[in-house]
């Protein structure tokens, strides 16, 4: 744990240099495949600090944030025929028909798998690289993508812009039941439209 205290306090700390919004866009990209530090505490700090550019850091953060999950889809692709033995060997319960199970299963709700990682505190960088693994409809997955993450830091700017300073303490501590809130309200919008409209 302290070990990934120090690390958030690494992150957070670009936010007082100049390379801040170059760090932000690169841990962004960096976490959506691989590394553990989600980029919001820098997102809000660096809108905190300009309020202004808000829209332009929750733009870098959305692009990065897509491009990484990318990274991680091209992984999942390109690796797994290279690993898959190791796992179906040295596993154990992790069979070959498990396995197609759970792909029919993620070709079937992949797109609401990603959608609901890539917006709630659900790691988005297994999912990214399961998608890849599981082949995943590309466009299926950009769209989830582009779609979730752009919702949950463009939201964050929202509210900073919007309530300024007083926000942040609120948004670090009910962060997680705030995206779980907004998430369920919007799966119950399409819900409605789903059974209710069409």
């Amino acid at each position: 744990m302290k070990l990934f205290k120090k690390l958030y306090d690494w992150v957070l700390h670009w936010a007082d240099t100049p390379y801040g919004p170059l760090a932000l866009f690169l841990l962004a990209l960096a976490e959506s495949s691989f590394f553990p530090i989600p980029p919001d505490p820098l997102l809000i700090a660096l809108c905190l600090g300009a309020i202004k550019k808000s829209w332009r850091f929750a733009f870098y953060t959305s692009v990065a944030s897509v491009i990484g999950g990318m990274l991680g889809y091209l992984i999942g692709y390109a690796v797994w025929d290279l690993v898959d033995s190791f796992f179906f060997k040295y596993v154990p319960g992790f069979t070959e028909s498990l396995f197609h199970r759970v792909m029919d299963n993620f070709h079937a709700h992949g797109f609401w798998y990603v959608f609901s990682a890539g917006f709630t505190p659900i790691p988005y960088k297994v999912f990214t690289i399961a998608s890849g693994v599981f082949k995943l409809n590309f466009f299926l997955f950009l769209v989830a993508s582009t779609t979730s993450r752009s919702l949950r830091f463009f939201l964050e700017a929202g509210l900073l812009r919007k309530f300024g300073p007083g926000i942040k303490n609120f948004i670090d501590k009910y962060f997680n039941w705030l995206a779980l809130l907004f998430f369920i309200l919007l799966l119950g919008g399409f819900l409605v439209v789903k059974y209710l409209i069409i």
